[in-house]
């Protein structure tokens, strides 16, 4: 049967240093190791580049980044069903993401997961190419349709 939900509207920020390496959280929900980018949803009648930087000061505490790319399509991931039924009331199948490529201009100590409710128990800068590795599996084809998207992006730095 098919799931009739919608998706959930959702940006999702890939937050490059100087280096080129990309800012990713660890869950504070989750026990172990799940890193992700930052992401959330997108307000009522809210653009989904001020939703980007908002969602970046909220998770994170930057508020000095620029965007630099952003993905041509929205990319779509269901959640398991386990936690389909569960996460925002069951109303969503899982996120339709507008994706955002953000250099930050600051450094590390302007990185501040406390200024709202923590998100993120820890985080840390990790090469694109570990990103898929370490996401939980369920967003990992997400996260490679990220990289696709924003493949030329690497050689600037």
């Amino acid at each position: 049967m098919t799931d009739m939900r919608p998706y959930r509207p959702c940006v999702g920020i890939m937050l490059l240093n100087q280096a080129g390496l990309v800012f990713v959280g660890n869950r504070i929900d989750t026990l172990g190791d799940h890193w992700q980018m930052p992401q959330g949803g997108i307000d009522a009648d809210e653009d989904p580049r001020d939703a980007a930087f908002r969602e970046l000061y909220e998770e994170t505490g930057v508020d000095n980044a620029i965007i630099i790319m952003e993905a041509s399509q929205p990319i779509r991931y269901d959640l398991p069903p386990e936690l389909s039924t569960t996460i925002w009331g069951g109303r969503y199948r899982g996120q339709e993401q507008r994706w955002f490529a953000m250099q930050f201009l600051g450094d590390d100590s302007d990185i501040r997961l406390d200024l709202h409710e923590p998100e993120f128990t820890a985080w840390r800068w990790m090469p694109m190419r570990n990103l898929v590795e370490n996401i939980v599996p369920f967003k990992r084809a997400t996260y490679e349709e990220v990289l696709a998207a924003f493949s030329g992006i690497s050689s600037e730095f």
